[in-house]
């Protein structure tokens, strides 16, 4: 630990992201990243794009974008925001829209960058334990709090949460006068987004991001659609940190991938049949498999630790995610790669259990 570490670097635990390995070759199934190339048309907007034009900063409103996933969400441009991949705009929704002096709530099992932002940002918080089979319960969110973040489907389950739970959720928050933030990182693949809510609940955000379902994670790129009232929020925090937060190559490279809505959906239905195929060998291995809406499984392995078969796929060339947490320390989460890829997945697990 640092001498000239302040007192907030030295109390927080930062996230930590799925391993990237260096030394050896791995079937890479832990980072939840799409096995196939981004679209052709995405490849050649950022080649013409890098031109001599790189000399000049890029828009700060990142204008060409918002115009073109308000066309394809039918919302006006004004209802979109733009960020540097979707972790940069939950910090950002935490920066703006959650107190310091009232508790927000999130899942006990959700995707763990949140308790990292709430301490960052001095956000009191409680978690909601899930059900016994792993699904959200909206109703125990129906309390006096200072907002709500969950994911849909939720991670690192991958269920889905019924849209008709989500809308009921906020009116109840609409009432309180709180946010409620639908983190979609994963709905392409199964579940049914809440955007088009947004008009009658103007305290709904949706937060979306094309590291997956549009194979861009090394591009880090990230959208929110809500309100006006709400989209403002987030530019006010942006223009207090950081007004240049997507470079030219990105702009380009998003705005094509927005409107390629036919190779996305092909690749999407892809990753999704493998997903379907695959948890039915493994159900057939006598695997626990959670039912998902996202591109990735949560399952448990039959009679073997977690911890015990994560290291025996690891010695056997298979890298999946194995969190060491209360309730799921047995389980383990898989990215869905092609099918090949899958086909070896089944072919170790057979060879462990």
């Amino acid at each position: 630990m640092s001498k000239y570490w302040n007192e907030k670097t030295k109390n927080i635990s930062p996230y930590i992201p799925g391993e990237q390995p260096r030394d050896r070759k791995f079937i890479k199934l832990n980072t939840n990243e799409n096995p196939y190339p981004p679209s052709p048309k995405v490849i050649e907007a950022i080649k013409n794009a890098a031109n001599e034009d790189l000399r000049l900063y890029p828009d700060p409103s990142s204008t060409i974008f918002r115009e073109a996933a308000a066309k394809k969400y039918g919302v006006k441009p004004e209802q979109v925001f733009a960020g540097n991949g979707s972790d940069e705009i939950l910090a950002f929704a935490f920066a703006a829209f959650f107190e310091s002096t009232e508790t927000m709530l999130f899942p006990d099992i959700s995707y763990s960058f949140y308790p990292v932002y709430a301490d960052l940002w001095n956000i009191p918080y409680r978690t909601i334990p899930l059900r016994d089979d792993f699904s959200i319960n909206c109703e125990d969110y129906k309390t006096p709090n200072g907002g709500v973040i969950f994911p849909n489907p939720n991670a690192p389950t991958g269920i889905p949460v019924p849209l008709a739970e989500i809308t009921s959720l906020a009116e109840n928050l609409l009432e309180q006068g709180k946010v409620l933030i639908i983190d979609e990182a994963y709905v392409a693949f199964g579940a049914v987004t809440a955007y088009p809510c947004i008009e009658k609940y103007p305290n709904l955000l949706t937060i979306h991001t094309m590291s997956k379902s549009a194979g861009l994670a090394g591009l880090r790129f990230g959208f929110a659609v809500g309100s006006e009232e709400l989209i403002e929020g987030l530019c006010r925090i942006k223009d207090s940190f950081n007004s240049y937060p997507i470079d030219r190559l990105a702009l380009a490279g998003a705005v094509a991938a927005i409107e390629d809505s036919a190779y996305y959906s092909e690749i999407t239905a892809k990753i999704t049949a493998t997903r379907e195929r695959t948890a039915k060998e493994l159900r057939e291995l006598k695997f626990t498999v959670l039912p998902s809406a996202a591109n990735f499984l949560f399952v448990k392995a039959p009679d073997i630790k977690g911890s015990d078969f994560f290291a025996a796929l690891r010695e056997k060339g298979i890298l999946v995610r194995h969190f060491n947490k209360d309730r799921i320390s047995d389980y383990l989460r898989i990215s869905i790669g092609t099918d090949e890829e899958m086909t070896e997945l089944i072919k170790r697990c057979r060879e462990i259990i």
